[in-house]
């Protein structure tokens, strides 16, 4: 993959007080902080200048899209526009789309919910469906197909836990398939290079380590992880990666081939030699972040225990929280092929304040 390399600069702290309580993705909320934001360029070159010509999402007139979704995670869009919903707890999966109720169109076999774990990630890529979930002994990832859903195992043996399951899958612009670990709450996993837990993983469509891997016939893409849950590209092909802080920090991060973040010998911006800091970080109250989603010039995050939509714009700047507290805990946002913005709430996981309606997805056309 063709990832450029990125000038980090230093990002001003926000000056509020370090937190106590783990951010793993308990409830609480907290005014919005402006983070200042490098613009991602080029080692040694000018930022560079985006070509996207998305138009920003209209976050005064929401779309109900669907109600009544037992804890949404993956979202995944299929070619006619509809998408693919996972309910966590329940291992199904639902194919929604505006004006008709959602349909359930499988159930994955095996899963076990309980704590942070169940039906997570979903991706899909040419006539498959990829899933990613928690299993009796692992997580792991299986494939299918829609008209004849028996499901294909291609990756196993991620460590499971209670919490920092990981989770999130998606087809990156080489064809590859990236998988965001969790340290299953056991953080030396993270530094070690032959456990698949704490990392990114870059897999061929059929499971296999991707030919120009940073270590040959290893999955791992880069380690150093906490809990990743969000995975997005931009126009360039830059990657980056959501990150759970502990107790103090919250991530984002420029994903490059090899590189190392941090974790646990690190949260946040630390400025060690050998780690790689991320371009933001926001207290665990503002964000404990999850899905990710670029269009245009900016990456929106959704954030969990903030409640809030993080807009991070690329070319440099200040982020911005939208949509904070109106819908309480957001899990997953995407962008759909007409360019809208789509986005699910998180509420009957047992750690939001369940509404009328809920757990929701809420559709945002472009302006």
């Amino acid at each position: 993959m063709n990832v450029t390399r990125t000038t980090r600069l230093a990002i001003a702290a926000t000056g509020a007080a370090l937190l106590t309580a783990c951010s793993a993705e308990s409830g609480g909320k907290a005014a919005p902080t402006l983070q200042p934001v490098p613009a991602v360029s080029h080692s040694g070159s000018p930022a560079v200048e985006s070509t996207g010509k998305a138009a920003a999402p209209d976050f005064a007139a929401p779309e109900t899209v669907a109600t009544g979704i037992g804890v949404p995670w993956g979202l995944a869009f299929l070619p006619d526009g509809s998408a693919l919903v996972s309910e966590r707890d329940s291992g199904r999966v639902l194919q929604v789309k505006p004006g008709s109720e959602p349909r359930e169109v499988y159930t994955v076999p095996g899963v076990d919910a309980g704590g942070e774990g169940g039906l997570l990630g979903l991706a899909v890529h040419e006539d498959w469906v990829y899933a990613y979930f928690t299993g009796e002994r692992d997580n792991r990832i299986v494939r299918f197909r829609l008209e004849n859903p028996q499901p294909e195992v291609i990756f196993e043996g991620i460590t499971k836990g209670g919490r920092h399951n990981g989770g999130r899958i998606a087809f990156g612009p080489d064809g590859m398939l990236y998988v965001g670990t969790g340290d299953a709450s056991e953080e030396p996993r993270s530094q070690d290079r032959d456990d698949p837990s704490g990392k990114i993983l870059r897999l061929t469509p059929d499971g296999d380590p991707a030919p120009g891997n940073p270590w040959e016939g290893s999955p791992v893409w880069t380690l150093g992880h906490r809990n990743v849950q969000g995975l997005a590209w931009d126009d360039q092909g830059r990657m980056y990666g959501i990150e759970f802080g502990q107790s103090t920090w919250d991530e984002v991060n420029v994903i490059e081939k090899g590189k190392n973040y941090g974790w646990p010998e690190v949260e946040g911006r630390g400025g060690k030699s050998g780690f790689t800091d991320p371009i933001v970080q926001w207290t665990t109250d503002e964000a404990s972040p999850s899905g990710a989603a670029v269009a245009g010039d900016t990456l929106y995050v959704a954030a969990l225990r903030g409640e809030r939509l993080w807009t991070v714009p690329l070319g440099g700047g200040s982020t911005r929280a939208e949509l904070t507290g109106e819908y309480g805990r957001l899990r997953t946002v995407a962008v759909a092929p007409d360019g809208s913005l789509w986005v699910t709430t998180s509420n009957t996981d047992g750690r939001g304040d369940q509404r009328d309606g809920d757990d929701r997805i809420l559709r945002f056309a472009a302006r």
